[in-house]
């Protein structure tokens, strides 16, 4: 810059003051004077440059820049501004050789080295850009901005844990660095510390209170931890911030999912994708938004179109999968897990989805699905570095402290299957603590909430934290509910957080952690025999594993329909992944047995008239007419659901994965159920629940003994009508309904299990 001993107004020291004090336009106009008077200072047009940088206006900042190195053409600052203005011109080619150029003139500026890094990322260079952003740092230990960037490659490489660190160590160095705060807040979302990471959200916010991305951030946090109402109201501020802001729409439309807002949700991630059509984020949440809708076709599309953007969407791999298992495309939903796990080894979401999907499959080896549930307890149990070996928990407790562990405390079938056992349990004997893995809450939340006296939440815990929480409970019994199915946390049980650990209910199969100690099953469901199909070992209640609280609904059962049709009508409200090839060539040959039978179903998926094009394919292939099918989607409420039934007269059980809620709803509408018998837990629930029915005799010993049963129980409609006035009250008085009795087996299995822990350790 030119020498100038007397500064006065119009001098270059006054306009780099303008500049530093944010009067940029004051400086630019300043600069133009100046360089009529000195027009070859190329520190004066790089100082011009970096003014009109600030005022936006690249492409004249960069000819500045660009006079300012065809006058000094070693000038090292000016190739790293060029660099930055071309690459916020998207130029990034030209950007790269910018800062190469800076390097080679200034290999010891740190400044230059993160700059250089960021062009790297946007080319998705990142180890490339690690090793730049490390240099930086160990030029300048104190740089906040590398620090932050480092911990952004970091993020891209999947090192989440590390990548919290640098930002730490970043805003440590910087405490007014309100894009840190915000980055910081991201890692510690996906590290699971939630509350951490909305206080990191809300400094970012108190230093820049217009920060969208900060607000965007939050709203994740927020949705995470299930205080859905606020998310909405904090993304909603991110666009009034910022209204082309495609992640903010994305966001929200998420979040209105999770509000059961459907509609909204649609119109909200449809506007993300006109603002940015290659947001893959915003796709795959459009997929999952269409799928709640039934819409399975164009969801497939959709995920089809995230993985085009990005191939290495894990949840766009696993969505797709569901896609697949839902519309009984088996082999395509395993390759999908697979491609998730290929991607994300210990993406835990896919494998519990491939091992939910292996149940469904007509070709089910038990040696396979064991290996591959024992392979993902051993995945789990790696994670869990610091296991508990110690509890807290009361030796001899005048009341046994059990805990359940589930997402399903709500209008749920594992929700209708514990209401009313719940409400019987003694609780001078027991007492009950809720871990709750899911925000969704409802009527019947409510109603069973009284009954537990702790009620924590563990959708804001990460599985360590999770564990730690429980742990310190002093909890004798933890009991998981969920298997491998939604909102399952059975990672949180490979760290042993309670002495005693089992399963029950919400999953029909090992689940291969080794660190639940039983399954708790019947002498139907789970055999003597079986036991070496498990991880766990085998605690039979004496009767019926389950027991459904009876529907608070003034449904009457109604006559047999055959009585006022004329023909009888079978039917399945399963879903459509159990009705396999298999099956429909059954369920053909007994419409072909009975005469001018129809056969009613009902699953979500028949929501989509492609889908029941399919279906009508694949019985006409058996030589059905459609004629003789009714087919039906999901209806609004569960009352209405189960009024359908007054319209089947014998339910048909699909296999090998039977039915449960739909059976035992079915016989509490009267009717009767015909069920193969299995070889294994899910093709045993339909024997355990018709023994336990009173109903041995509509139990088929194989395929042709299904057809012949059917013709039997449908030759005397007198008797099969009098089987239908009698069966609900048959069933009440049954263990399938008997809740006090069903609680007092279920109290003495949770003793049990504790006294043989008790007696093991003493013995130790």
């Amino acid at each position: 810059m030119p020498k100038n001993n007397n500064v006065t107004n119009e001098s270059p020291e006054i306009a780099l003051q303008f500049h530093r004090a944010g009067r940029f336009i004051e400086a630019e106009a300043l600069y133009q004077k100046i360089l009529t008077r000195y027009p070859d200072s190329a520190e004066l047009h790089k100082n011009h440059g970096n003014t009109l940088l600030s005022l936006g206006r690249f492409d004249e900042a960069e000819q500045a820049y660009r006079q300012a190195l065809t006058l000094k053409t070693d000038y090292g600052v000016a190739y790293n501004n060029l660099g930055n203005v071309l690459r916020l011109t998207k130029r990034l080619k030209e950007a790269e050789q910018a800062f190469h150029q800076a390097l080679m003139l200034m290999p010891g500026n740190a400044e230059v080295h993160n700059n250089y890094g960021n062009v790297l990322m946007d080319f998705e260079h990142f180890e490339a850009a690690e090793q730049v952003y490390l240099k930086a740092i160990l030029l300048d230990s104190n740089f906040a901005m590398a620090y932050c960037n480092h911990g952004n490659v970091l993020m891209a490489l999947g090192r989440w844990q590390d990548a919290e660190k640098d930002y730490q160590k970043s805003v440590s160095l910087n405490p007014n660095y309100y894009e840190a705060y915000s980055n910081l807040g991201i890692a510690l979302r996906i590290n699971g510390h939630l509350v951490e990471a909305e206080q990191a959200c809300r400094q970012s916010l108190v230093l820049k209170p217009d920060y969208c991305e900060a607000y965007n951030n939050l709203g994740n946090v927020l949705r995470d931890l299930g205080r859905l109402d606020e998310a909405e109201a904090v993304l909603r501020r991110a666009l009034e911030i910022k209204p082309d802001s495609a992640e903010a729409h994305n966001n929200l439309g998420g979040t209105l999912r999770n509000l059961g807002r459907l509609d909204e949700a649609e119109a909200v991630l449809r506007r993300a994708l006109e603002i940015k059509p290659d947001l893959a984020e915003a796709h795959n949440n459009l997929g999952s938004t269409l799928q709640d809708v039934g819409r399975l076709d164009e969801a497939e599309a959709i995920f089809r179109r995230a993985l085009e953007i990005k191939p290495d969407l894990v949840e766009a791999h696993n969505n797709l999968g569901n896609i697949f298992k839902d519309l009984g495309r088996l082999d395509e939903a395993e390759v999908s897990y697979r491609m998730a796990l290929n991607v994300k080894p210990d993406y835990f979401y896919a494998y519990s989805n491939l091992l939910f999907n292996l149940n469904y499959a007509d070709s089910y080896r038990h040696s396979v699905c064991l290996e591959e549930a024992l392979r993902y307890g051993l995945m789990v149990a790696k994670k869990a570095c610091q296991r508990f070996s110690s509890w807290q928990c009361l030796p001899k407790p005048e009341r046994l402290r059990v805990g359940l562990v589930s997402g399903d405390l709500r209008n749920h079938p594992v929700g209708y299957f514990l209401e009313r056992v719940l409400a019987q349990i003694d609780l001078s004997r027991i007492e009950l603590i809720a871990y709750s893995t899911c925000p969704k809450v409802d009527e019947l939340t409510t109603r069973i909430k009284p009954l537990f006296s702790i009620w924590e939440p563990l959708f804001g815990l990460n599985d360590k934290a999770a564990a730690s929480l429980i742990h310190s409970d002093g909890v004798h019994v933890l009991l998981d509910l969920s298997g491998h199915t939604a909102y399952n946390r059975l990672p949180v049980f490979a760290w042993k957080p309670a002495p005693v650990q089992a399963t029950w209910l919400g999953y029909s199969n090992t689940t291969g952690v080794q660190e639940i100690d039983y399954i708790l099953g019947d002498p139907y469901v789970t055999p003597e025999e079986d036991k070496v199909y498990f991880s766990e070992k085998l605690w039979q209640l004496p009767e019926s594993y389950l027991c459904l609280t009876p529907p608070n609904y003034k449904l009457e059962v109604g006559v047999l329909p055959a009585l006022s049709s004329g023909f009888i009508t079978f039917g399945s409200f399963n879903n459509l992944s159990k009705i396999n090839d298999n099956v429909v060539a059954l369920w053909a040959r007994v419409l072909h047995a009975v005469p001018n039978s129809h056969l009613f179903l009902k699953t979500k998926q028949l929501n989509e008239p492609a889908v029941c094009k399919k279906i009508k394919q694949h019985f006409a292939a058996q030589g059905i007419g459609s004629e003789r099918l009714i087919l039906r989607g999901t209806t609004v409420t569960r009352a209405e659901s189960l009024a359908m039934y007054q319209s089947v007269d014998i339910a048909l059980d699909p296999f090998p994965y039977n039915g449960t809620t739909t059976t035992v709803e079915g016989l509490w509408m009267g009717v009767p159920i015909i069920t193969l018998r299995g070889n294994r837990y899910i093709s045993h629930v339909g024997e355990s629940i018709t023994h336990n029915a009173g109903l041995t005799d509509w139990i088929a010993n194989n395929v042709d003994d299904y057809v012949a049963k059917a013709v039997e129980h449908t030759r005397d409609l007198n008797r099969l009508a009098t089987l239908r006035n009698k069966l609900r009250q048959q069933v009440l008085a049954s263990p399938l309904f008997d809740a006090p009795r069903f609680a007092k087996h279920f109290e003495d299995a949770l003793y049990g299990m504790w006294r043989t822990y008790e007696n093991r350790a003493w013995m130790l």
